[in-house]
Protein backbone atom coordinates (compact mmCIF):
# COMPACT_ATOMS: atom_id res chain seq x y z
CA UNK A 1 0.00 0.00 0.00
CA UNK A 2 1.01 3.47 -0.61
CA UNK A 3 -0.31 6.85 0.81
CA UNK A 4 -0.87 8.99 -2.11
CA UNK A 5 -2.01 12.70 -2.30
CA UNK A 6 -1.99 15.13 -5.64
CA UNK A 7 -0.75 18.66 -5.07
CA UNK A 8 1.14 22.04 -6.52
CA UNK A 9 4.85 22.11 -5.50
CA UNK A 10 6.12 25.32 -4.80
CA UNK A 11 8.88 27.40 -6.16
CA UNK A 12 12.35 27.39 -3.19
CA UNK A 13 12.08 30.90 -2.87
CA UNK A 14 8.10 30.92 -1.94
CA UNK A 15 8.77 28.04 0.53
CA UNK A 16 11.48 30.33 1.59
CA UNK A 17 9.42 33.30 2.42
CA UNK A 18 6.13 31.30 3.89
CA UNK A 19 8.80 29.82 6.29
CA UNK A 20 9.28 33.16 7.76
CA UNK A 21 5.81 33.21 9.16
CA UNK A 22 6.71 29.74 10.95
CA UNK A 23 6.86 30.79 14.47
CA UNK A 24 5.57 32.16 17.45
CA UNK A 25 2.94 30.11 18.27
CA UNK A 26 3.64 27.66 21.16
CA UNK A 27 2.63 23.58 20.05
CA UNK A 28 2.75 24.18 17.01
CA UNK A 29 4.19 21.28 14.85
CA UNK A 30 5.63 23.56 11.72
CA UNK A 31 5.78 22.00 8.50
CA UNK A 32 9.52 22.27 6.91
CA UNK A 33 10.23 24.69 3.94
CA UNK A 34 10.96 21.42 2.00
CA UNK A 35 7.59 19.92 2.44
CA UNK A 36 5.32 22.99 1.79
CA UNK A 37 3.00 22.84 -1.07
CA UNK A 38 -0.74 22.62 -2.02
CA UNK A 39 -2.71 19.70 -1.74
CA UNK A 40 -5.05 19.52 -5.00
CA UNK A 41 -6.42 16.14 -3.77
CA UNK A 42 -5.69 13.24 -0.87
CA UNK A 43 -6.14 10.08 -2.23
CA UNK A 44 -5.49 7.96 0.73
CA UNK A 45 -3.86 4.72 0.83
CA UNK A 46 -3.81 2.43 -2.35
CA UNK A 47 -2.61 -0.52 -3.67
CA UNK A 48 0.77 0.39 -5.68
CA UNK A 49 -0.61 -1.14 -8.39
CA UNK A 50 -3.77 1.08 -8.53
CA UNK A 51 -1.19 3.91 -7.80
CA UNK A 52 0.15 2.93 -11.00
CA UNK A 53 -3.19 3.42 -13.25
CA UNK A 54 -3.90 6.44 -10.91
CA UNK A 55 -1.00 8.06 -11.90
CA UNK A 56 -1.56 6.62 -16.04
CA UNK A 57 -4.54 8.52 -15.70
CA UNK A 58 -3.49 11.97 -13.96
CA UNK A 59 -1.18 12.30 -16.78
CA UNK A 60 -4.54 12.52 -19.29
CA UNK A 61 -5.19 16.10 -17.44
CA UNK A 62 -4.93 19.01 -20.30
CA UNK A 63 -4.97 22.51 -18.97
CA UNK A 64 -2.41 25.66 -19.64
CA UNK A 65 -0.31 26.59 -17.04
CA UNK A 66 -1.29 29.50 -14.70
CA UNK A 67 -0.73 32.00 -12.66
CA UNK A 68 -1.43 32.04 -8.76
CA UNK A 69 -0.51 34.30 -5.62
CA UNK A 70 -0.47 33.44 -2.09
CA UNK A 71 -2.06 35.81 -0.11
CA UNK A 72 -3.27 35.71 3.77
CA UNK A 73 -3.58 33.72 6.75
CA UNK A 74 -6.08 31.46 8.21
CA UNK A 75 -6.56 28.44 10.03
CA UNK A 76 -8.98 25.24 10.19
CA UNK A 77 -10.52 24.77 13.64
CA UNK A 78 -13.15 21.96 14.94
CA UNK A 79 -15.27 21.82 18.37
CA UNK A 80 -13.49 25.35 19.17
CA UNK A 81 -9.88 24.00 18.20
CA UNK A 82 -7.35 25.53 16.11
CA UNK A 83 -5.74 22.43 14.29
CA UNK A 84 -3.86 23.82 11.58
CA UNK A 85 -2.61 27.24 10.52
CA UNK A 86 -2.19 28.01 6.63
CA UNK A 87 -1.35 30.97 4.30
CA UNK A 88 -4.21 31.51 1.54
CA UNK A 89 -4.48 31.36 -2.04
CA UNK A 90 -6.58 34.46 -3.87
CA UNK A 91 -9.41 33.63 -6.11
CA UNK A 92 -7.82 31.44 -8.47
CA UNK A 93 -10.52 29.97 -11.94
CA UNK A 94 -7.63 28.08 -13.38
CA UNK A 95 -6.45 26.50 -10.04
CA UNK A 96 -10.20 25.43 -9.52
CA UNK A 97 -10.07 24.00 -12.95
CA UNK A 98 -7.52 22.38 -12.64
CA UNK A 99 -8.16 20.88 -8.89
CA UNK A 100 -12.22 19.88 -10.69
CA UNK A 101 -10.18 18.05 -13.64
CA UNK A 102 -7.85 15.62 -11.42
CA UNK A 103 -11.19 15.39 -9.36
CA UNK A 104 -12.80 13.99 -12.33
CA UNK A 105 -10.00 11.88 -13.33
CA UNK A 106 -9.86 10.29 -10.10
CA UNK A 107 -13.79 9.50 -9.69
CA UNK A 108 -13.82 8.17 -13.14
CA UNK A 109 -10.73 5.68 -12.12
CA UNK A 110 -12.56 4.56 -8.96
CA UNK A 111 -12.01 6.89 -5.91
CA UNK A 112 -14.94 7.99 -3.83
CA UNK A 113 -15.73 11.79 -4.80
CA UNK A 114 -14.39 14.46 -2.41
CA UNK A 115 -17.55 15.55 -0.70
CA UNK A 116 -15.15 18.55 1.04
CA UNK A 117 -15.07 21.87 -0.56
CA UNK A 118 -12.35 23.03 -2.11
CA UNK A 119 -10.09 25.74 0.03
CA UNK A 120 -6.94 26.13 -1.28
CA UNK A 121 -4.30 26.73 1.28
CA UNK A 122 -0.78 25.94 2.22
CA UNK A 123 -0.67 24.31 5.44
CA UNK A 124 2.09 25.71 7.55
CA UNK A 125 1.27 23.96 10.91
CA UNK A 126 -0.57 21.69 12.69
CA UNK A 127 -1.84 21.53 16.38
CA UNK A 128 -2.23 18.02 18.00
CA UNK A 129 -4.24 19.74 21.06
CA UNK A 130 -5.36 22.72 19.69
CA UNK A 131 -3.84 25.85 19.13
CA UNK A 132 -3.24 28.50 21.88
CA UNK A 133 -6.21 30.92 21.10
CA UNK A 134 -4.26 34.05 21.90
CA UNK A 135 -1.20 33.55 20.33
CA UNK A 136 -2.90 32.22 17.32
CA UNK A 137 -4.90 35.31 17.01
CA UNK A 138 -2.23 37.65 17.09
CA UNK A 139 -0.21 35.24 14.46
CA UNK A 140 -3.39 36.01 12.35
CA UNK A 141 -2.87 39.28 12.85
CA UNK A 142 0.39 39.47 12.44
CA UNK A 143 0.95 37.81 9.10
CA UNK A 144 -2.53 38.53 7.81
CA UNK A 145 -0.62 41.18 4.85
CA UNK A 146 1.31 38.00 3.74
CA UNK A 147 1.37 38.03 -0.29
CA UNK A 148 3.72 36.04 -2.60
CA UNK A 149 3.29 35.88 -6.33
CA UNK A 150 2.56 35.70 -8.92
CA UNK A 151 3.26 32.16 -8.75
CA UNK A 152 3.71 29.94 -11.81
CA UNK A 153 2.17 26.85 -12.20
CA UNK A 154 3.60 24.64 -14.65
CA UNK A 155 2.94 21.52 -13.49
CA UNK A 156 1.30 19.20 -10.53
CA UNK A 157 2.76 16.06 -8.98
CA UNK A 158 1.54 13.13 -7.46
CA UNK A 159 3.33 12.78 -4.28
CA UNK A 160 3.46 9.94 -1.99
CA UNK A 161 3.41 10.42 1.84
CA UNK A 162 4.98 8.65 4.81
CA UNK A 163 3.97 8.76 8.33
CA UNK A 164 6.67 9.64 11.10
CA UNK A 165 6.37 10.84 14.65
CA UNK A 166 8.11 13.80 13.63
CA UNK A 167 5.99 14.78 10.70
CA UNK A 168 5.20 13.35 7.03
CA UNK A 169 7.88 13.00 4.66
CA UNK A 170 6.82 13.74 1.19
CA UNK A 171 8.24 12.75 -2.07
CA UNK A 172 6.86 12.95 -5.91
CA UNK A 173 6.02 9.57 -7.60
CA UNK A 174 4.93 12.09 -10.57
CA UNK A 175 5.29 15.40 -12.31
CA UNK A 176 2.78 16.16 -14.60
CA UNK A 177 3.46 19.37 -16.87
CA UNK A 178 0.71 21.57 -18.38
CA UNK A 179 0.80 23.14 -21.77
Amino acid sequence: MIRLFVGVGLPEDVRERLSWLCAGVPGARWVPPESLHLTLRFIGEVPETEAEDLSDALSGVRIKAFDMTLSGVGHFESAGQVHTLWAGVEKCGDLVKLRDRIESILVRCGLTPNGRRFTPHVTLARFRDGGPHERVVDFLAHNGLFRAGPIRVGCFTLFSSFLRDTGPLYRAEAEYPLA
